[in-house]
């Protein structure tokens, strides 16, 4: 087997988009409940069209989806299943857009997704340089973290030139420091290498691993919430990801290991239920408002027993979001503990939105704002054209995520080997040379 990958510094890294040229992306959404795969074709905007991180328009081809298997909370665990379930959703899309894939961007739920933050700084400095810039983001990505880890994004969110702050080109203006702070968010190395193996298994060739939550806040927040600050929650069937955007970048990310599928699963327990018949329960009767539901509302529903019997369970409506609000109140209250933890509650203000398909649970919303104490909204994909509307819902926010993120790849940094850190490095004599002789050349 052919890893895509060998040390915890080389990961697959997709090239920046052409400005000129149209250009076919295909996305994988690996999901705890369902796959989802999207095929793209991306072209540039006229030069006056241009937007923030919308360089191109996106047009879709062909949508495959199929539900996942060998996948728990994001995490394979049964290889053959998962590249069973893998290779059957990117048929699908194929059969759909007409054509075949060479390679594939793909989400990233699974290994514990952690945020860093660093820094550096590049002195003295005259006339700043593109280089300069490079320089100085390559060496604040040089982040000291778990040997067990794999930093999966490293993405500038701030530039400042002799302590100022919120510099969005410095090249060509004059200072003694230039200063870059970095948010590099990590992933445990054996679930990712798990989920290599299903891909290779699946014949499957990785451009590049996106995390879930930062391709989810890509297709959900509009240009002003990213600008402003602001925090999207993907609610999944396995987990919820948490993504925090800041003057447009990228700046913080976490987790946690509760997702639909557990509310889902306290439905079939308290009703002796099958899963698959609480799922619809969930979808179409729940709600986290248990006081607008009266007792005198009632459901029926097939027990859990042999097949083909004709035992079924009446229950009132009331006692179905009863059974839901707890679960659901859990998973916000743990949300509302990461982003306390998170020190970046000024930054995102009142504005959360709210994606991933537990989301659209009658009443989240309402109970979130309760629990969050903050503007919530329900975030559905938007920015691209030729989604059926089946597609356009926050289930799929993900997968259009990740059709979006060629055209922000260009942001991140790859930090410099240690050889060139040496060599750069102003504490030492070789470092102050190295520098010297770089901006000399």
């Amino acid at each position: 087997m052919n890893f895509l990958f060998r040390n915890s510094t080389d990961m697959p890294r997709m090239n920046p988009l052409s400005p000129r040229r149209a250009q076919i992306v295909s996305v994988l959404d690996i999901g705890s409940e369902k796959m989802s795969c999207m095929i793209a074709r991306l072209r540039p905007r006229p030069e006056g069209e241009v937007l923030r991180d919308r360089t191109h328009t996106v047009e879709v081809l062909g949508v495959g989806h199929q539900r996942s298997r060998g996948v728990k909370s994001g995490t394979v665990t049964n290889i053959e299943e998962a590249a069973i379930a893998i290779r059957a959703t990117v048929e699908a899309a194929e059969a759909a857009a007409g054509l075949s894939v060479g390679s594939l961007i793909v989400s990233l739920t699974a290994g514990r997704l952690k945020s860093y933050r660093g820094s550096a700084s590049l002195n003295p400095v005259t006339a700043i340089t593109q280089s300069d810039v490079a320089f100085v983001e390559s060496q604040a990505a040089r982040i000291r973290f778990e040997p067990n880890r794999l930093a999966l994004h490293s993405v500038p969110f701030d530039l400042s030139i002799d302590g100022e702050g919120g510099i969005e080109n410095p090249v060509g203006m004059t200072a003694g420091t230039l200063s870059a702070d970095m948010h590099v968010l990590t992933a445990e190395e054996t679930p990712l290498r798990n989920l290599e193996a299903a891909l290779n298994e699946a014949h499957i060739e990785v451009e590049a691993f996106v995390a879930t939550p930062y391709a989810s806040a890509l297709a959900t927040l509009v240009e002003d919430e990213a600008a402003m600050g602001s925090a999207a929650i993907d609610m999944g069937s396995g987990t919820t990801t948490i993504a925090i955007f800041h003057n447009g970048r990228f700046v913080y990310a976490d987790q946690v290991a509760i997702g639909g599928s557990h509310i889902t699963m306290d439905l079939a327990r308290g009703l002796s239920i099958h899963p698959a018949d609480a799922e619809r329960l969930k979808v179409v009767n729940a709600s986290t408002l248990p006081h607008l539901a009266h007792e005198d509302e009632t459901i029926t529903v097939p027990s859990l027993g042999e097949a083909g019997n004709d035992e079924s369970v009446t229950v009132s409506r009331a006692t179905v979001c009863k059974i839901v609000k707890p679960r659901v109140e859990e998973i916000l209250e743990l949300v509302r503990d990461r982003l306390n933890a998170s020190n970046l509650g000024h930054v995102i203000g009142k504005r959360v939105v709210l994606t991933g398909g537990a989301s659209q649970l009658s009443g989240l919303p309402d109970t979130a704002r309760a629990i969050l104490q903050r503007n919530v909204r329900l975030g559905r994909p938007v920015g691209i054209s030729g989604l059926a509307t089946a597609h356009k819902s926050p289930a799929f926010s993900a997968a259009v995520g990740l059709l979006i993120y060629p055209q922000v790849v260009h942001r991140e940094t790859v930090a410099t080997s240690s050889i060139a850190q040496r060599m750069f490095d102003q504490s030492t004599r070789a470092g102050r040379f190295g520098t010297w002789l770089r901006r000399s050349i």
